[in-house]
């Protein structure tokens, strides 16, 4: 998510995601990268503490951090230290890197025909599985690896101790006029409140799976669960997911079948830096209630509850 240029009398100029920045906190940023930083995660965090900049489970925002002083550098705002590693973790390549152990099935495997899909098991990754997952999203989806910044999670899917599909879950579009319509949203409220939709960023089901079904079952079983981890990890629930699938290339069947709503399409813009730009293909958005009502909450007709997480 960028930067979206702000005007009015209150000295915002910027906003990233849902912090607005006055010229005072650019020139904030600009003092600290002046400072001898050792390691830029050194300044991220001190930044974080100063602005009090932490997630939803209490951690502080170090990537969302990271995006935002990377941003403000492309529009030549502030200059990172000499000794940052530009863009290390964006340009980092995974087409020589061994293949790791977690998450991938052996060279040559292939899974298919008419599995009994009674065990298939999603849960989400673990840790030490991340390098796995990129390195199957870099691979074998047409949009590569993302690095996902701000409230997420990763999900695996297994038949019969064999991966088969990995899904990855993000923050909701900002611009989405059609969800926003279906949602009865206002601007102001959809800003307070946007944190309760998720994306569907990534779903892939590699090559060598080919089982019947298989992708609306994921997609099932993933939903069922998809808010009550996600306020296990950040602390509030999510009441609505959407995904956006480009048609020329997919059909959203998997989507259809596991009870979407397609909504129409996008007006076929895209993100090209900070600005939002025509001319790219209008995407199919589809939407899933993950629970009933979902649209009250989301308007703030019903209050959501909240409720601690498990600490066990």
């Amino acid at each position: 998510m960028g930067l979206d240029e702000r005007s009015g009398n209150d000295g915002v100029i910027l906003r990233y995601r849902n912090r607005e920045l006055t010229q005072a906190d650019i020139e904030y940023l600009r003092g600290q990268c002046t400072l001898p930083w050792e390691r830029g995660k050194d300044l991220y965090r001190s930044i974080c503490e100063a602005w009090g900049w932490r997630q939803a489970n209490g951690e502080l925002s170090l990537l969302a951090c990271y995006d935002l002083v990377r941003q403000l550098e492309e529009r030549g705002l502030l200059t990172l230290p000499p000794s940052f590693s530009r863009y290390r973790h964006d340009r980092q390549r995974f087409s020589t890197l061994p293949i790791p152990p977690e998450l991938i099935a052996l060279a040559g495997l292939e899974v298919k025909g008419r599995q009994d899909l009674r065990g298939l098991v999603v849960r989400p990754i673990q840790p030490e599985e991340r390098l796995g997952f990129r390195l199957y999203m870099a691979r074998y989806h047409y949009l590569g690896d993302r690095t996902m910044v701000g409230e997420h999670l990763l999900y695996a899917a297994f038949l019969e101790n064999e991966m088969v599909a990995l899904l990855a879950w993000g923050a909701a579009a900002l611009n989405a006029p059609l969800r926003d319509a279906y949602v009865g949203w206002d601007e102001m409220t959809k800003r307070r409140r946007l944190h309760l939709v998720v994306n569907n960023v990534r779903f892939l089901i590699p090559p060598y799976v080919r089982v019947p079904h298989l992708a609306s079952k994921v997609l099932g079983q993933n939903l069922r669960r998809l808010s009550a981890d996600w306020e296990a990890v950040w602390k509030h629930p999510v009441y609505l997911a959407e995904t956006f699938v480009d048609p020329a290339r997919f059909q959203g069947v998997c989507y259809r079948a596991s009870n979407w709503r397609l909504l129409g399409r996008t007006a076929g813009r895209s993100k090209r830096g900070n600005e939002y730009r025509h001319g790219s293909s209008r995407k199919a958005l589809f939407v899933y209630p993950l629970r009933r009502h979902a649209t009250r909450w989301l308007t703030g007709e019903r209050a959501p509850r909240r409720r601690l997480a498990s600490t066990r």
